[in-house]
């Protein structure tokens, strides 16, 4: 089992901090750094965040959020060997070619080390904000898809869709390995429906054991139901609660099946906090690995 660090962008805002909690993660033995993202945290928010109890974000409108494809580069840089992911890119938000261009150069300086993680958004008034149409973002979404990896898989690409339409056209470079994992969040029927048709990998929010044990099997359900293999849709999965007894919590996500667990970096936010950062993976990892 691989250990990813989650939202490691939300405590790396500046340089220096960047740099040193990548090649901390990197020194350490985690695989993957990952970074979240909004545009814009509008003053007043009516949509409901549906990872907390009370439907309100854990963040203050100044709390910083930056752009993951560029910190993600300035990480690439940093960690050569770290893959590099995002949790999550709400695709519906940006134009689709010039997104795949953005994620293909940094996969190209990276060595083929991306990974998109993806939401459809659930912060209406942000799609207000960028002047974008919330409705019928999930369709937008997948056809992005279709179209970013039409144009990576080779020159000459035409798309021709409901909301994505050219002629042929060339966008290099593009990704090293030819495509680039794309991996779906969220813990809706019509996220675990999307994981099923499109993805490579499934990323839910949900981080009690009992109800994503719950969702991975109506994820595995859907897939049966849909004639692809369960085990080709890779799990990763927050480890949060787990953190009480991370050994514990290691044996309990491979049970679940987990293929990666995604340790936040708000743990290691703080005065120490890569040295306690360190710690964790001295004790964890191995275990993990032993998975």
């Amino acid at each position: 089992m691989k250990v990813g660090l989650a939202f490691a962008s939300s405590i790396g805002i500046d340089g220096e901090a960047a740099v040193d909690i990548c090649r901390r993660a990197e020194a350490a033995g985690f695989e993957s750094v990952w970074g979240g993202e909004h545009v814009v945290l509008p003053d007043s928010i009516a949509s409901k965040y549906p990872y907390t109890k009370d439907g309100r974000i854990p963040a203050e409108p100044d709390t910083p959020i930056p752009d993951p494809l560029i910190w993600l580069a300035f990480a690439a840089a940093a960690a050569p060997t770290l893959r590099l992911g995002t949790c999550i890119l709400i695709v519906p938000q940006r134009n689709p070619l010039v997104l795949a261009k953005e994620l293909a150069t940094l996969d190209q300086l990276s060595g083929g080390r991306v990974e998109l993680g993806l939401g459809v958004g659930w912060l209406k008034e942000e799609f207000d904000a960028l002047g974008i149409a919330w409705d019928r973002r999930g369709a937008r979404n997948d056809e992005y898809i279709a179209a970013m990896r039409a144009l990576w898989s080779g020159p000459h690409a035409e798309f021709h869709g409901e909301f994505v339409d050219f002629e042929p056209a060339t966008c290099s470079p593009r990704p090293v390995n030819g495509s680039i994992p794309v991996i779906v969040g969220g813990d809706s029927d019509a996220a675990i429906q999307r994981a099923v048709r499109i993805a490579d990998g499934y990323f839910p929010g949900e981080g009690d054991a009992e109800q994503l044990a719950a969702l991975l099997g109506r994820l595995r359900q859907a897939a049966e139901q849909a004639d692809r293999d369960p085990q080709s849709i890779r799990i990763s999965a927050i480890f949060g609660a787990q953190m009480a007894n991370p050994e514990a919590g290691v044996e309990q996500m491979a049970a679940l099946g987990v293929d990666r667990i995604m340790v936040p970096a708000f743990f290691f936010a703080g005065p120490g906090g890569l040295d306690r950062l360190s710690e964790f993976a001295e004790k964890v990892i191995p275990l993990a690995r032993d998975c």
